[in-house]
């Protein structure tokens, strides 16, 4: 049995080290990030991520300002929303999400005339709850792109978690995407900040920046900031994908296995996107809420790549109106070349997790063949699963076979698919299969 547990042991070690080698097309990373001018309208989605979708709590007609409340929760995995304009609320509706579920939306007319809203006030913060309850109001969801309410992952129990190190995420491992590596450039103070707030509110000893070495103008900016604080470190990862994946930057840094179904908490970790953190510091000293972030526009049709900050709710129609391109987009893709979605409906808005929208056109197109049984899925896959097995059981809608096969370990990084000879959408796949299982299991409730 020991020697069962050693070999196990040793092939879950190794498959956090298979990683692939993408061509970064990092075009607008020395290019200052700007604002965008106010788009006409905007079109806010009651769903940001993972979560309970929120309610609206103003109505058709109403005016709202700039940081005002427009949409909370009474669950606990979610966080309120907040207007990134002053205007008007001229109607309510449903816009097909990222994740192909219909999302209610409020539509803002935008004024010339912003005017903040005079409720916001920097919140007062002497102990962790009160740290926690403050991340809440805020609206900050992970910044990084799954979007988990922050106020629950810091609000952990630190009774049955034990933290010793707080890990920084700014891998930023996906290709054209580079608002992180503005963010550590622009405002390394403000990320500095919000590590010692969380360290101290959460009294957590130790902290790493987890940056890749192909960012050395980062990475030497950080240590700068650095310098003086001995219990913050800059660690350099190797330039690989999906090197900022939760589970393989724990054991990048640490060496520490999450095992299936556990959390990083389970290994003294806890995990924060440097954008969030930098988040955190000025939400602190301003109380302005989470109401615009940064985006990084390209594409093979963008005449200027750039990172710029647009109100959340702008809609696709509007930012296309603002950038230069020289063709008509025939793939637009929110997010990165390899965990991002395709977007074709002109009203999908920049929601708290978009960090990027690009434009491509004549992309080639792949025709999908028959699995030659190569294997190469396999070796590429960090979590070490059987992707041609997982779309085989997917394809017969066997959800026992499913569940055996973990395909809820499967982070969505899309390496199976951009390995595959024969184009299989393996990672597609594996994306619905969650929705396939997660939907059966609100059936059996029922």
């Amino acid at each position: 049995m020991e020697g069962v547990v050693k070999i196990k042991n040793i092939y879950t070690r190794l498959m956090y080290k298979i990683h692939l080698k993408l061509p970064h097309h990092k075009n607008a990373a020395e290019v200052r990030t700007k604002k965008m001018d106010l788009p006409a309208h905007v079109i806010v989605g009651m769903s940001h991520g993972i979560g309970a979708p929120c309610i609206p709590v103003v109505s058709v007609g109403d005016r709202v300002k700039t940081g005002q409340l427009i949409a909370d929760s009474d669950a606990f995995v979610s966080a309120p929303i907040y207007s990134g304009v002053t205007g008007k609320v001229t109607a309510e509706k449903e816009i097909m999400g990222l994740n192909g579920r219909l999302n209610k939306s409020l539509v803002i007319e935008t004024e010339n005339n912003q005017i903040f809203d005079e409720n916001i006030t920097p919140p007062k913060v002497t102990n962790r709850d009160d740290f926690i309850k403050a991340i809440r109001k805020s609206g900050l969801v992970g910044l990084g792109g799954a979007g988990f309410p922050s106020h629950v992952k810091i609000g952990y129990d630190p009774e049955k978690y034990k933290i010793d190190t707080l890990i920084i995420n700014a891998a930023e491992c996906e290709p054209y995407i580079t608002t992180d590596y503005c963010e550590m450039l622009e405002k390394g103070d403000d990320i500095i900040k919000g590590i010692k707030l969380i360290m101290q509110y959460c009294e957590i000893p130790k902290a790493v920046i987890a940056i890749e070495k192909s960012n050395p103008n980062a990475v030497r900016h950080m240590k700068e900031l650095t310098e003086t604080e001995k219990d913050i470190n800059v660690w350099k990862l190797k330039t690989e994908f999906p090197q900022g994946a939760e589970k393989v930057l724990i054991y990048s840094i640490t060496g520490r296995v999450v095992e299936e179904g556990e959390l990083p908490l389970s290994v003294g970790c806890l995990i924060v996107n440097v954008s969030s953190a930098a988040f955190i510091s000025r939400y602190m000293e301003t109380g302005i809420p989470l109401i615009s972030r940064r985006i990084t526009v390209d594409g093979n049709i963008v005449n200027k790549p750039s990172n710029i900050i647009v109100p959340i709710g702008t809609p696709l129609s509007e930012l296309m109106k603002k950038i230069d391109l020289r063709l008509q987009p025939d793939r637009i893709i929110f997010g990165g070349p390899m965990m991002g979605h395709s977007v074709f409906d002109p009203d999908t808005p920049i929601s708290k997790t978009t960090g990027a929208v690009l434009f491509f056109k004549d992309m080639p197109r792949h025709k999908m063949t028959a699995c030659i049984r190569c294997g190469k899925c396999i070796r590429v896959c960090s979590m070490r699963l059987l992707p041609t097995e997982l779309e085989k059981a997917y394809d017969m809608r066997d959800l026992k076979r499913l569940v055996r096969l973990s395909v809820n370990s499967c982070m969505e990084c899309g390496s199976c698919s951009y390995i595959c000879p024969a184009k299989r959408n393996m990672a597609e796949k594996n994306r619905l299969s969650k929705e396939l299982l997660r939907d059966n299991q609100e059936i059996n409730k029922k």
